[in-house]
């Protein structure tokens, strides 16, 4: 997942660069295709989208670099809690 850079002031829609692991297309999303849930560890944040060309189910971990560009592009996010 790469952010796709555009000029200083944005004035398009913010679009991803995403890969599906399972027919390796290649292909860019806009924030509305995109999920993001962020859990207590890096093993519960996690992004997620179908994939255009496969129809695939894709969910992949996400690190600190990608919740970043993922919330400022718009991506919706879901904040997953745990019950103590």
């Amino acid at each position: 997942m790469s952010f796709v850079p555009g000029a200083p002031t944005q004035v398009g829609p913010v679009l991803f660069k995403a890969a599906c692991p399972d027919c390796r297309a290649r292909f860019e999303l806009s924030a509305g295709a995109l999920r993001l849930a962020i859990g207590g560890s890096r093993r519960t944040t996690f992004y997620s989208f179908t994939c255009p060309e496969c129809g695939a189910a894709v969910r992949k971990p996400a690190g600190e670099r990608i919740v970043e560009l993922l919330t400022g592009g718009g991506v919706r996010t879901l904040r997953l809690h745990t019950t103590a």
